[in-house]
């Protein structure tokens, strides 16, 4: 029976905690558009304004491209210039770290979270120093991921020992 708690945890920490960090994203996006709205900042047409795309680069590197999944759709007005899409594999990442993180927690090995995290910061250190949308992205998933996680292992721990 603990096997089969400790497998839901882990499937409940990694692959449902998708749509949390998503909806999350979501709520932030929202957030900051109603800042800007008050501000009178025009966001429709800012693309830093979206988490998920880094600015555009200058229309003579990308003419001719096609835009990468996610980027403008095919004739609309930016189709010369496409949007990179920034901390690409985040979402297959945030599964692994939610697996990983609810897995520390559930063998007693909480320290082990620092060190997902270390890999993970490390390895898109450049990326977050060169675009400011990418780090507030990665720290907004990060906290969710790691609070999801977190969360259904203690749920799990309360179930299968109490």
């Amino acid at each position: 029976m603990n096997a089969l708690w400790i497998t839901l945890a882990l499937l409940t920490a990694g692959f449902a905690g998708w749509p949390v960090t998503a909806l999350v994203f979501r709520l932030a996006r929202t957030i900051d558009d109603r800042q800007d709205a008050g501000s009178g900042a025009d966001a429709a047409n800012d693309p830093a304004a979206d988490a998920t795309v880094d600015s555009p680069a200058p229309a003579s590197t990308t003419a001719g491209t096609a835009a990468p999944a996610g980027g403008p759709a095919a004739g609309s007005a930016a189709t010369s210039v496409s949007s990179v899409r920034i901390l690409r594999g985040g979402a297959i990442i945030g599964v692994l770290e939610r697996l990983a993180v609810c897995l520390a927690i559930l063998v007693g090995e909480p320290v082990a979270i620092a060190y997902v995290v270390a890999i993970k910061g490390l390895g898109r250190f450049a990326e977050l120093k060169e675009t400011p949308v990418a780090a507030e992205r990665f720290i907004i998933g990060t906290l969710t991921s790691l609070l999801w996680a977190a969360g259904v292992a203690a749920l799990a721990k309360v179930l299968v020992l109490g």
